[in-house]
């Protein structure tokens, strides 16, 4: 099948303008839903307990649940952290919310809150 260069643009073209129209507009659907959008972020967090701090080495043991976004099963695992002054904020025995990436194949707190 050949394509006509002119005309697979006009329809590129055709297809997009309701997408940048409303891009253009400030009609984006998540700034109609706040709510939605903060809480696809709490998705992203995965309940945890400290069980080893080490602050020089940067590094946090954590037995968490299942962290859905990395596909992990709950177990107890040895986390770096992104910010060695994340330390600070928790204690040996916190409950926590944290988020994890994996970077180049290390696993790093990107993010940790104490829950009260």
């Amino acid at each position: 099948m050949k394509h006509d260069l002119p005309t697979t643009l006009v329809l590129a073209f055709a297809l997009a303008a309701p997408v940048l129209a409303q891009s253009a507009t400030g009609n984006d659907h998540a700034a109609h839903h706040p709510v939605v959008a903060a809480g696809t972020a709490a998705a992203d967090m995965t309940d945890g307990e400290v069980r080893k701090i080490d602050k020089e080495a940067g590094k946090l043991t954590l037995k968490h649940a299942e962290i859905k976004p990395l596909d992990m099963p709950p177990m107890t695992m040895v986390f770096v952290v992104k910010d060695k002054a994340m330390l600070d904020k928790v204690q040996v025995g916190d409950k926590v919310r944290f988020k994890a990436v994996n970077e180049a194949g290390r696993y790093t707190v990107t993010e940790i809150q104490v829950v009260r």
